[in-house]
C-alpha cells in the first residue's frame, strides 16, 4: 500500500538542501521530546500515541451509537468551537458526496455545526431547520463555559426538550467532556446523557482522533476504523525510532523552519480538490495557533484552486515574496469522467476531447506551480494516493507531528494558547459579566 509523500525539490532554488539537512538533529530531537515528554507542552502529548486513543472497546461504543443515530434522526448538530468542531468538519466535508444533501438516496444524517459563532441568523435559521426534522445534539467541550458553544447548547437543549421532553430529549444529546470536572460534566450527570471523554492530555486542535471528531465522522457514515488506521501507520512511519531522514513529518517541519528562517513568513495550503476546503481550515488552527506566539511563527493561510487562481492568483504570482507553499495533491480521483466532444467547438476546447477532467485539474496543477516558482514562490508538494478515510487519517497525523516537531525547531511550546484569552476577557467586560467591573471601565475610556 502506498504512503503519503513529500517532495521539497521545488524549494532548492530558494533554500540550499543542506540548510534543511542541518536541521535533521533538531528535527530528531523535537521528534523524540513528543515521546520522552522533555519539552514545554509535555501534558498535552496524549495524541502522540494513537492506538492508547482509541481501544477495541472504544470504537465499538463509538459505533453503536452512531448506528442508533443512522436509524432514527436525520440531523446531528456538533456543537463546539476550534478544535471541537473543525476536525470532524474537515474529514467529513472532504469524504462525503459535495451534493450529498440534495440527494434522495441519502442514507445517513446530515451532520451540522452550531457553536462555532455567534451569529443571530444562523442560529434562527438552524433552529428553524430542525423544527422539521428529527435530530440529535452532540454537544463539545471540557468546561462547558466556553462562550461560543454554551450559548448554542443552552438554545437547543431547551428546543430538543420543548420537541422531544425530557426523558426522550436526554437520549438525543451526547456530552463530550472532562472525565470528572466542569459545568458540562456536571449537567450530564445530573439529566443522564450519554458522554465521551476528551482527555485530559489532548488539546482542541488535536483531538480529531478522538470522540471529539470520531462520533460525528462515523455518524456521517464513514469508516472510522480506517480512519484511525491511516493515522496508526502514519505514526510507525513517525515515530521515534524512525530514521529522521525518511520521516515526512520532520522532513515537512524541516523544510518550513528553513523557509522562515529565509524570509518566507506566510504559507499558503492549496489544495486542487474542492472537499479540502475544511482540511485547510483545520490546518490553519493547528499550525496558527500552535506557533504563533512570542512573537514568532509563519502565518497560515489557504487558496482552493483552480477557482482561486482567478481571485488570489495575481497576488501569488507577483505580490511580496515572503509567501510559500504547500500544496495537497490527490494522485487518484474515486470517479472518471471524460470530455465530450462538441461538433461546433465555440469555446475552443475539442483538444481536450476524451482527456478525464482530473488530467486537465492535474495540468493546471503543473503549471500552476511551475509559474509560482518561476515568479519566486517556494513549493511543498504533499501527495496522497486517494481521499479516502484511510488517507486522511494519515494526512491528519502527519500535519499533527509536523506541527509538534516544527513548534519545537521554533523554540515555542505548540501545545498552548495563551493569546487566545485576551479577546474573551474584553468581551466579558464589555457584556457586564460579574467580576469584570474594572476592565469594562477601562475599556470604555478607550471606546
Amino acid at each position: 500500500m502506498e504512503n503519503l509523500k513529500i517532495d521539497l525539490s521545488k524549494i532548492f532554488g530558494f533554500v540550499d538542501k543542506s540548510a534543511v539537512d542541518a536541521l535533521q538533529e533538531k528535527a530528531e530531537n523535537s521528534n523524540m521530546a513528543l515521546y520522552n515528554k522533555t519539552l514545554p507542552g509535555n501534558d498535552f502529548l496524549g495524541w502522540v500515541n494513537v492506538t492508547n486513543l482509541n481501544t477495541a472497546d472504544h470504537i465499538k461504543r463509538i459505533s453503536e451509537i452512531a448506528s442508533e443515530f443512522k436509524s432514527k434522526i436525520d440531523i446531528l448538530v456538533v456543537i463546539g468551537i476550534g478544535g471541537s468542531y473543525l476536525g470532524s468538519k474537515a474529514v467529513i466535508e472532504a469524504l462525503s458526496n459535495s451534493f450529498e444533501s440534495l440527494s434522495k438516496k441519502r442514507k445517513n444524517p446530515v451532520v451540522v455545526f452550531a457553536g462555532q459563532n455567534i451569529g443571530e441568523d444562523y442560529t434562527n435559521e438552524l433552529v428553524e431547520i430542525l423544527n422539521d426534522y428529527s435530530y440529535a445534539l452532540c454537544v463539545i467541550s471540557k468546561s462547558g463555559t466556553t462562550t461560543e458553544p454554551a450559548l448554542a447548547f443552552r438554545i437547543l437543549k431547551q428546543h430538543i426538550e420543548n420537541k422531544y421532553g425530557k426523558s426522550e430529549a436526554a437520549q438525543r444529546i451526547i456530552a463530550v467532556t472532562d472525565a470528572a470536572k466542569g459545568a458540562l460534566r456536571k449537567l450530564a450527570a445530573e439529566e443522564g446523557y450519554r458522554t465521551f471523554v476528551i482527555q485530559d492530555d489532548v488539546g482542541g486542535r488535536y483531538s480529531v482522533l478522538t470522540p471529539v471528531g470520531l462520533l460525528p465522522i462515523a455518524v456521517a457514515g464513514f469508516d472510522i476504523s480506517q480512519l484511525i488506521r491511516g493515522a496508526i501507520d502514519m505514526e510507525t512511519l513517525t515515530n521515534s525510532t524512525a530514521k529522521i531522514e525518511n520521516n515526512p513529518a520532520a522532513i515537512y517541519a524541516q523544510a518550513r523552519n528553513v523557509l522562515y528562517n529565509s524570509g518566507f513568513k506566510t504559507e499558503i495550503l492549496v489544495n486542487y480538490h474542492p472537499k479540502l476546503q475544511y482540511l485547510s481550515e483545520w490546518w490553519k488552527q493547528l499550525f496558527g495557533e500552535s506557533e504563533g506566539k512570542e512573537n514568532k511563527g509563519i502565518f497560515p493561510a489557504s487558496v482552493n484552486f483552480t477557482a482561486d487562481l482567478h481571485s488570489m492568483g495575481q497576488y501569488i504570482q507577483e505580490g511580496q515574496r515572503t509567501i510559500f507553499e504547500t500544496v495537497i495533491s490527490v494522485k487518484n480521483q474515486n470517479t472518471n469522467r471524460t470530455v465530450p466532444n462538441d461538433e461546433a467547438n465555440l469555446d475552443g476546447l475539442n483538444f481536450l476531447t476524451g482527456k478525464r477532467i482530473d488530467e486537465v485539474n492535474k495540468m493546471a496543477e503543473l503549471g500552476t506551480l511551475l509559474a509560482h516558482v518561476d515568479g519566486g514562490v517556494p513549493n511543498i508538494r504533499i501527495e496522497i494516493p486517494f481521499l479516502n478515510e484511510y488517507y486522511i487519517g494519515q494526512l491528519l497525523y502527519f500535519f499533527e507531528k509536523s506541527c509538534g516537531i516544527s513548534g519545537y525547531i521554533l523554540g515555542v511550546n505548540p501545545f498552548d494558547q495563551p493569546g487566545v484569552e485576551a479577546y474573551k476577557k474584553n468581551m466579558f467586560a464589555l457584556l457586564g459579566k460579574p467580576g469584570f467591573e474594572k476592565e469594562a471601565d477601562e475599556l470604555r475610556k478607550r471606546i
